[in-house]
């Protein structure tokens, strides 16, 4: 289960539906949107994963949902939230129950790239050697105004994506999806390295498009059956506006980001790992 967790966390978001944009000077200025997200395993009806992502004032909200507490029935793990501030290039993430946040500046996720990339050409795994790019161009397939394949060894990414949007918008959310991709590289590591969705990010934004969906299919190492596959699929709603509610939830995490104690990543991971009811030093 974990490890079905880690690669569903993994994977960068997408969009269910697409809604009617309309453009103005305004717009232009300040991109404004929300995206609701479910993250759904192999032909599970059920999601085992949620989030809503809200872009306003130049800067994007990320408010993942309480994740399953192995162990605990009924229980649950603390929601996160994160905030994407690419004008003062960092990111930082909030656990509103032990009220403790940390902050990542975005040039340690760009050493991150770096320092992955150069582990995953040299890997003996033929999967994490691909995915340790840098040229995907002729593992491209399937290529369609609206649809994109991208295939490797025991993996492939199947992405459906909507180019009924503004620009501006496919821009944003090509930076949010980036740095979100790089920061589960960081937070979990372990998984498929980031740079074939980076790839895929790149494509879609070129296209002026945003995806719709994104589907992982991946074969284990060891595969007792021919063709045994599991299948991670991304699916989000996006509107070309923020609903009510929106701004008042924006309002709130900013108030608790505001007044939570600031503590390096390494004593973030520590305390949440600790039951959020007991004190992180008892």
């Amino acid at each position: 289960m974990t490890t079905r967790l880690t690669t569903v966390r993994f994977l960068v978001w997408a969009t269910l539906s697409v809604l009617p944009w309309g453009v103005t000077a305004a717009a232009e200025e300040s991109v404004v949107f929300r995206v609701e997200n479910e993250v759904f395993v192999n032909d599970d009806e059920a999601p085992v994963s949620k989030s809503l992502t809200l872009f306003a004032n130049g800067v994007t909200w990320d408010f993942l949902d309480p994740r399953p507490k192995p162990g605990v029935a009924g229980g649950s793990d603390v929601a996160e939230v994160i905030l994407h501030d690419a004008a003062r290039e960092r990111v930082v993430m909030l656990d509103a129950t032990r009220s403790i946040k940390t902050e990542i500046k975005t040039i340690q996720l760009e050493r991150l790239n770096v320092s992955l990339a150069k582990w995953a050409r040299k890997a003996g795994d033929p999967l994490i050697r691909w995915a340790g790019g840098p040229d995907f161009g002729e593992a491209f397939a399937e290529e369609t105004k609206s649809h994109l394949e991208l295939a490797g060894p025991r993996v492939r990414y199947l992405v459906d994506f909507s180019t009924e949007v503004p620009a501006d918008a496919a821009a944003a959310y090509r930076r949010f999806a980036d740095a979100a991709i790089l920061l589960k590289a960081l937070m979990q590591p372990g998984g498929i390295p980031p740079f074939p969705r980076l790839a895929v990010n790149r494509r879609v934004e070129a296209a002026g498009g945003v995806p719709t969906s994104v589907t992982l299919e991946l074969a284990p190492r060891l595969a007792v059956l021919p063709g045994q596959r599991e299948t991670y699929r991304s699916v989000h709603k996006l509107h070309p506006q923020l609903i009510d509610g929106d701004r008042s939830r924006i309002d709130a995490a900013a108030a608790r980001m505001g007044v939570a104690e600031a503590v390096d990543l390494d004593e973030f991971v520590r305390r949440r790992q600790v039951d959020p009811m007991q004190h992180p030093d008892s």
